[in-house]
């Protein structure tokens, strides 16, 4: 098999040469080539590195004396991700690589999440970690398609054990290298969140009129994760307008569920300058994993367990007015326009008259309180609908199509 694709191979290679070794060997045995780097502070690697800790440290800004002067083990392993991250990033613009994989520890994991949010969707990048799926890790630091394999027995040495997750990891990255087929980008991408169709209805009717109009539209998956990859593309300029019309991983962070996106949840796209819409889908509702008892302070509330793994329960209409307050903060950062639509009627199917989450009262207080915050630059327009009445998709597009017309959304290709 010809050695057709290259992995940028990360690590401690003064401790954990062998298992670093052992993984590229088995890269190179599937017709791969390894580029390595070396993020040692303190030691040197028995063997050549192609990238070493003095080029890491560089790509910082420091030598690596500076970095084993900072002061203590973290300070220095966040100077040698800086350099990491840094150094990564000009790699893959010379074209130097096709896929990434680092391993390590706590240690190695956290340099490794700085390394994999340096490179552009489309690149495999897999962390190899013994804290993989650790609620450790907080969603921010997560890139959009970033890949985690738990790393079995790896804590010291070689062994059969840990083999296999290496020698898995190694062929997942270079099978993905050769597989992997990047965005086009030959359409503007439009990013829109929901909630699944049973909840959220509005991607049904949305997502064909876009395509119509010469976009792409990425649809995210509002249960934590979702918004993560929504928010690191957002932060990444890759949309050219957000339709962000499912906020309950917002209220979920901001009344302390684990179900969340992380703390720039509905910051990003603003950041970046892209235009958005807004409107607050299914922010009426707090997740809880289904597997863990419900909190006291929550036990007198309707309670839905949607499966084994996540629950809901309703906000109370104080929560809901904290929630207006905090989307409009959040909104009045931006630097592009912003449209936040308020449907009058409800914002999620299970908000309907007859359903569980019937709240009518609930709803009023988050009406009024948004009716009080939202000001001006960000516009608002009231909508005497349902969110997934028809309605809400003409003005959502109405605002969209007039976006176009005057040059704040880049048009189609049509």
């Amino acid at each position: 098999m010809s050695q057709d694709k290259t992995v940028l191979v990360v690590g401690t290679y003064d401790t954990k040469s062998d298992e670093l070794r052992y993984m590229t060997s088995c890269i190179e045995a599937q017709g791969g080539k390894a580029l390595t780097m070396d993020v040692s502070v303190l030691g040197d690697p028995p063997e050549p590195v192609d990238h070493s800790k003095h080029a890491v440290a560089e790509a910082a800004g420091v030598t690596i004396d500076d970095v084993i002067k900072s002061g203590d083990e973290n300070s220095a392993m966040q100077l040698m991700a800086k350099g990491a991250a840094a150094l990564a990033a000009k790699l893959h613009d010379e074209d130097a690589f096709d896929g990434m994989i680092a391993m390590g520890g706590t240690m190695g994991t956290d340099l490794a999440l700085d390394v994999a949010r340096a490179l552009p969707m489309g690149v495999p990048k897999y962390i190899i970690s013994t804290v993989a799926f650790s609620p450790l890790i907080p969603a921010e630091r997560l890139s959009a398609d970033i890949q985690m394999i738990l790393w079995a027995g790896g804590l010291y040495g070689l062994n059969s054990v840990c083999k296999s997750s290496l020698s898995q990891a190694a062929g997942a990255v270079l099978g993905a290298a050769r597989a992997v087929e990047p965005p086009r980008l030959d359409r503007p991408l439009v990013g829109m969140t929901s909630l699944g169709k049973s909840c959220l209805t509005y991607m049904v009717t949305l997502k064909p009129e876009l395509e119509k109009r010469g976009y792409e539209v990425a649809v995210f998956h509002t249960t934590g994760m979702g918004g993560r990859a929504f928010e690191s593309l957002a932060a990444e300029g890759a949309f050219a307008a957000v339709m962000d019309f499912s906020l309950q991983e917002f209220g979920n962070g901001l009344h302390g569920s684990v179900v969340n996106s992380g703390v720039d949840r509905l910051e990003n796209a603003g950041r970046a300058g892209i235009p958005q819409i807004v409107a607050p889908g299914a922010s009426d509702l707090l997740d809880l994993p289904t597997w863990q008892p419900v909190p006291e302070r929550h036990a007198d509330r309707p309670y839905h367990a949607h499966n084994r793994l996540i629950a809901s329960i309703a906000l109370t209409p104080g929560e809901r007015r904290e929630t207006a307050r905090e989307i409009a903060a959040k909104l009045s950062q931006a630097r592009a326009p912003a449209h936040f639509i308020l449907p009058l009627k409800g914002i999620e199917e299970w908000d309907r008259e007859g359903e569980d989450a019937h709240d009518p009262d609930g709803l009023e207080a988050f009406v009024d309180e948004a009716r009080s915050v939202i000001k001006p630059p960000v516009e608002m327009t009231e909508l005497d609908a349902h969110i997934n009445d028809p309605e809400f998709c003409q003005t959502a597009l109405a605002i969209f199509d007039d976006w176009v017309a005057k040059g704040v959304v880049v048009k189609g290709a049509v």
